[in-house]
């Protein structure tokens, strides 16, 4: 019997040497100040900022989900690395936190070190945008796992924030301002849904014009999750905030409870956001009700500030100038915690 080796059983370590190699300079590419070290060790290493007197570390963890399956269809694999670290930072900045480092896993049936290159350039150019340093990851070769030419990428991402700076949402009262943030379309959430419309009910080719849209399918359902960092820093320079949330799996009614506390309810009014027309067509093709479409997809919100009335001009304000889309949507009133969605 002829001597088995690695490869033979499906994994090929030079492929890996290869793909880190590629990948290295990416990720020096967004290092901050804080960052030991470079890219190939056990570990990655970062101080803590200076002028904190008493640092919290905020951590988060996510995936792109079913969207993978449109970039497997379309062959591009540099824009779910920038969904990949939105899904995480976001998540931080909902919390007042600072994005400070990020890591990545990236599983596939048989590494591909250009593919692995372009899904980290979309990593590291999320990372950019968001201020945080990429500071090292997982790549595996698992033959008997994933099916061939298809990979799963999961991330996870450290912020840091002052304890007595920390948003919570335990200053959300009666008469605050609900705000939203423009989303870019889809992000990453609802995608099983959506893909079974577009291309099972609709029976659309990548290619082709999605209807309402003007736009192809593939640029349309591969738009890149909107990474809010820039504009949350802005923000909380500007003006109090008492809560935020990250619109994502859920929608508004799914997550903007999460950071109501007791006896206050939102008011949301749907006419007061622009929708993108991706969502009438999903809705219609589909014949999807609005309580549906409410509970899975942002619907254009993709993310929600709650601030005091007093306030709700400077931070709109500063808001827009660091180039978000910003609406008021509603208030909070007295009631049972929730989201009650209005016409």
């Amino acid at each position: 019997m002829k001597p088995l080796t690695y490869r033979d059983a499906g994994v090929d370590i030079e492929a890996g040497d290869e793909a880190v190699r590629r990948i290295a300079p990416l990720a020096k590419t967004t290092f901050r100040p804080e960052v030991l070290g470079g890219i190939g060790g056990f570990a990655g290493f970062v101080r803590v900022p200076a002028g904190y007197r008493e640092p919290v570390l905020v951590s988060s963890t996510d995936g792109v989900g079913s969207k993978l399956k449109v970039a497997f269809l379309a062959d591009r694999h540099d824009t779910v690395g920038l969904d990949l670290v939105a899904m995480g930072v976001n998540d931080l900045l909902v919390h007042g936190a600072e994005p400070l480092y990020f890591l990545d896993y990236i599983g596939m049936s048989r590494l591909d070190p250009e593919r692995v290159e372009a899904i980290v350039s979309g990593v590291a150019e999320g990372c950019r945008r968001a201020g945080c340093a990429l500071i090292g990851g997982e790549t595996a070769e698992l033959p008997d796992l994933y099916a061939p030419g298809e990979y799963d990428l999961a991330g996870f991402a450290v912020g840091i924030v002052e304890r007595e700076r920390i948003v919570d949402g335990a200053a959300v009262k009666p008469s605050d301002v609900v705000l939203s943030l423009a989303s870019s379309g889809l992000h990453s959430n609802g995608y099983s849904l959506a893909r079974r419309i577009v291309f099972d009910v609709m029976r659309l080719g990548l290619d082709a014009t999605l209807p309402g849209t003007g736009r192809r399918v593939r640029d349309v359902l591969l738009e890149p999750t909107r990474i809010y960092a820039a504009a949350v820093k802005a923000l909380l320079a500007a003006a109090p905030v008492h809560a935020m949330a990250n619109i994502t799996g859920g929608g508004l009614t799914g997550n903007v409870p999460r950071v109501l506390p007791e006896g206050c309810r939102a008011i949301v009014k749907r006419s007061a956001w622009r929708e993108p027309p991706v969502f009438a067509t999903l809705r219609d093709a589909g014949s999807v009700s609005e309580e549906e479409m409410l509970r899975t997809f942002n619907l254009g919100v993709g993310y929600v500030v709650i601030v005091s009335a007093s306030d709700a001009g400077r931070a709109q304000q500063a808001l827009e100038a660091a180039g978000e889309t910003v609406s008021v949507i509603g208030e909070i009133v007295a009631g049972e915690r929730g989201v009650e969605v209005t016409r």
